[in-house]
């Protein structure tokens, strides 16, 4: 009975060998070519135009030496369509582009640079008040000084 029975299950294990198929080795696919490298975000700013923040340029904060030519320097940042925060000036100017921007514009600047420095404080109406005083106490409002 057991000679039946090993009998029996060698002859099991060859059917099953030749109905299963045999594994071959497929060929790999093709590792597909590495991209371009994603290309570094800008940290200077030369020209007049809108930059995309995270594609074009790194968010953080700019400083520009003021307007080219004697204009006036205007930059703008937008968050989609909305308007963030913008500014003319014929002064050195310092703005803050933060990650959640999607866009910078700049005008008639001098290049913007990234900077390690923190925002300058933001003038408040005492120091409009303060240049004011200064002003009249000059007699600039009465002829200037006599």
């Amino acid at each position: 009975m057991r000679s039946m029975r090993t009998a029996t299950v060698a002859v099991a294990l060859a059917c099953s060998c030749v109905v299963s198929p045999v594994a071959q080795a497929q060929p790999a696919s093709p590792t597909p070519a590495p991209g371009p490298a994603p290309a570094e975000l800008k940290t200077t700013i030369d020209a007049d135009g809108s930059y995309a923040v995270g594609k074009d340029i790194a968010p953080g904060v700019y400083q520009s030496a003021g307007p080219v030519d004697g204009g006036a320097c205007y930059w703008k940042r937008a968050a989609g369509d909305k308007l963030v925060d913008n500014a003319l000036t014929k002064k050195p100017a310092f703005v803050q582009i933060e990650a959640t921007d999607t866009s910078f514009t700049t005008s008639d600047c001098q290049a913007w640079q990234l900077t390690n420095a923190p925002m300058p404080p933001q003038p408040g109406p005492g120091d409009l008040l303060g240049a004011l005083t200064q002003a009249i106490g000059s007699g600039m409002f009465n002829g200037g000084p006599r």
